[in-house]
């Protein structure tokens, strides 16, 4: 009888599923992808009626179903808080406290009522605790037969941060940071108190930091009373945190505003006001900080362990500019990232910690294709997308059945300035779009960085893009040794790429953004890093081929590469996503399989 796990994440956010066929890891998806609904945190109905779906698989067939977290135990955390910080926190407690009693304390029985609507009666559930399903997404899915295993978030259970240590099947945890003290929590309430969302807003924050002037007095005067009174950093990387100055213990909010206005003079950003050099100093500030705090747990992890490998998960785990960091640590030899590394990615930890370490199954090593390049997701045929044409009868849907035609068409458009949607295979699992649901642009144009935020993404103009670059090619441009396949790390440009900039006076943001800082400065951050997508040939066979078709007609292996969606919106899931995208946006040409549509009424000149 062939054992088939359903791992699954609910309920704080970004839902998922995954699924394992006598351990192999044959789909996962976001929940957000199917609702449309940014982080959703619903139940994963539609992302389980997928998995299954593509496994070819009834609910019927599910020997067992593994929750990415022990809902009891951080229930008992929440009381616990409360009653230690009582009689503060009556709100928050009001407003949780009916949650639990009415859903979430019940949560084994309303599971199975979950389960039973799509067809999974009575299956064996498990709950491993929310670091471990981390670790597991991180230490299983690597090619490492022994690796130490960092783990870091806002909070699990009790813990936010873990170190561990993986060989083999085996999983030891050798050292836990419990709540409130969180790294995690930390970074949000900067990301609060800077006017983004909290657990979706950090990587604007990272973003924001770049722009910051480290050699500022103001800088360092916000790093310093950061360490001081904000954070105590231990040598090992553990930290105390001061809870004067923070509310999400038992409030509604992050930061103790009064308290942060007296010690930063400067008050908290609402989310429509304008950035300011301030702002953008107080970003590198934190980051600055979170990354000492990452770089000192990662070498202990390493020295703890006796290891030169390390593999990381977690919703830290995403800083890619901290992570790009860590490979400068003399202790490190590889690192390995699991590319969806946020609470997504705990429903395939808690599967894989179900086959592994529950079913005492042996890993297949050596394992380098695990996670599949993260294209875990929905695909969909050339006959799907044929019958849409009929539907979008508006549209104009070229069939190229010649992939060579199809390839120099699609360079020929970009090489024009053209804003690309390419959307091809199966969808990416995890935060990034690594070449099958994606915009492309050409990394040449230095006003590329401006239309496509401007007018395909409607988001905030200090964010930079991401380039994809041929895995061979990689030394070429960036300081990067080791390949980045899943966009999780930022490197320096190498110098002979760059043209310096004269910093004169006071610049704003908007100003620092238009300079152009290498020769391929749509993808060239004001800091001179980049974030990285390494495509190999064995990963994705059509991109590479893309990326290489480009490098001979312009000399450059490497292209733009930004999600395909708009502000505040999912990932596109469905070729009917796309289009819609496509159609609400002034794309100007749009790649589906072996389609390819033009919109004539686009125009990218400004």
């Amino acid at each position: 009888m062939s054992s088939i796990i359903l791992g699954i994440s609910a309920y704080f956010h970004d839902s998922a599923a995954a699924l394992l066929v006598d351990g192999k890891l044959v789909a996962a998806a976001q929940e957000e992808r199917f609702t449309r609904v940014k982080n959703d945190a619903s139940f994963p109905t539609n992302a389980i009626a997928y998995v299954l779906r593509e496994a070819e698989l009834n609910g019927t067939d599910v020997t067992s179903v593994a929750f990415y977290e022990k809902p009891l135990l951080k229930f008992e955390r929440l009381l616990e808080t409360y009653h230690a910080f009582a009689p503060a926190g009556l709100r928050s407690y009001l407003k949780a406290m009916p949650l639990w009693m009415k859903d979430k304390i019940f949560f084994r029985r309303n599971i199975k009522r979950k389960l039973a609507g799509l067809g999974i009666e009575n299956p064996t559930l498990l709950f491993p605790e929310h670091h471990l399903s981390h670790a597991a997404s991180a230490f299983y899915p690597s090619p490492f037969e022994e690796a130490a295993i960092l783990t870091i978030d806002g909070v699990g259970e009790w813990a936010n941060m873990t170190i561990g240590h993986g060989s083999g099947n085996t999983i030891t945890v050798l050292k836990e940071q419990h709540f409130p003290h969180s790294a995690g929590l930390l970074y949000s309430a900067f990301t609060y108190y800077l006017g983004f969302e909290v657990n979706s807003g950090e990587y604007k924050l990272m973003g924001l930091a770049a722009y910051g002037d480290k050699e500022a007095k103001q800088t360092k005067e916000f790093v310093e009373k950061i360490t001081r009174h904000l954070v105590n950093i231990c040598n090992d990387g553990s930290i105390l945190l001061q809870m004067d100055y923070f509310n999400f213990a038992t409030h509604l909010t992050m930061t103790n505003n009064a308290k942060w206005i007296k010690l930063f003079n400067l008050r908290r950003r609402e989310p429509d006001k304008p950035l300011t050099q301030q702002h953008a100093n107080l970003a590198f500030a934190i980051q600055h900080v979170l990354e000492k705090i990452i770089a000192k747990l990662a070498s202990t992890a390493l020295n703890l362990t006796g290891q030169g490998n390390l593999v990381m998960a977690g919703g830290v785990a995403l800083n890619s500019v901290a992570n790009g960091k860590l490979l400068d640590l003399s202790e490190l030899n590889r690192l390995w990232i699991q590319p969806a590394a946020g609470d997504a990615g705990g429903a395939l930890g808690a599967a894989l910690a179900a086959w592994h370490i529950g079913e005492s199954q042996p890993r297949q090593l050596p394992n380098h294709n695990t996670m599949q390049g993260a294209y875990l997701g929905p695909d969909f045929t050339n006959a799907h997308i044929n019958a849409l044409s009929k539907k979008y009868d508006a549209l104009s849907f070229q069939h190229l059945v010649n992939e060579d035609e199809l390839l120099n068409k699609t360079v020929q458009y970009i090489t024009d300035g053209k804003v690309v949607g390419w959307f091809q295979g199966r969808m990416e699992f995890g935060p990034r779009a690594l070449g099958n649901r994606s915009i492309l642009g050409d990394p040449r144009n230095p006003d590329m960085q401006r239309i496509i935020n401007r007018k395909i993404k409607f988001r905030e103009s200090f964010r930079p893009f991401a380039p994809s670059v041929l895995q061979e090619d990689a030394a070429s441009y960036f300081d990067l040794k080791n390949p980045s396949p899943y966009m999780l790390l930022v490197r320096p440009f190498q110098p002979e790429r760059l043209i310096p900039v004269e910093k004169t006076g006071d610049v704003s943001l908007k100003e620092q953004l238009a300079q152009i800082r290498s020769d391929i400065p749509a993808v060239t951050h004001v800091d001179y890093t980049a974030r990285i997508q390494t495509v190999s040939k064995d990963a994705n066979l059509r991109y590479w081929k893309l990326l290489h078709c480009f490098k001979k007609e312009t000399g450059y292996g490497l292209l733009i590469n930004t999600s395909f969606n708009v502000k505040d919106e999912p990932i596109v899931c469905t070729p009917t996503d796309a289009l819609g995208c496509f159609q609400k946006t002034e794309m100007d040409v749009l790649v589906m399989n072996d389609f390819i549509i033009v919109n004539d009424n686009s125009d990218n000149q400004e």
